[in-house]
């Protein structure tokens, strides 16, 4: 039902940073909780970070003390800043939204199309 729309995916050298936004259509946004996943080329996709309805977050260990998500309700959208990327951070990068706190992929019903992000040397 919900509409998930990601951006500000491109590409960035080593050390540097990209803010990513995801827009979400749904009247009931404040209800859901939030994540982003990526995905780098012939890897599953992977769990980055999660925010709840109550600004509550979890991220995953590759990405503590670099990426942080947050999320502006009157503007349906949440945001992942990533700082000091490397070249393992390149992947596409996936917005989603539950009605459950969660960290699997399973956990997610709605999906955005992904943005990719590319990290150089």
């Amino acid at each position: 039902q919900a509409q998930v729309q990601e951006s500000g995916g491109g590409l960035v050298q080593a050390g540097g940073s990209l803010r990513l936004s995801c827009a979400a259509s749904g009247r009931y946004f404040n209800n859901y909780v939030m994540a982003w996943f990526r995905q780098a080329p012939g890897k599953e996709r992977e769990f980055v970070a999660v925010i709840s309805r109550s600004n509550r977050t979890t991220y995953a260990d590759s990405v503590k003390g670099r990426f942080t998500i947050s999320r502006d309700n009157g503007k349906n959208t949440v945001y992942l800043q990533m700082n000091s990327l490397s070249l393992e951070d390149t992947a596409d990068y996936y917005c989603a939204a539950s009605y459950l706190w969660g960290t699997r992929s399973s956990d997610y019903v709605y999906w955005g199309q992904g943005t990719q992000v590319t990290v150089s040397s």
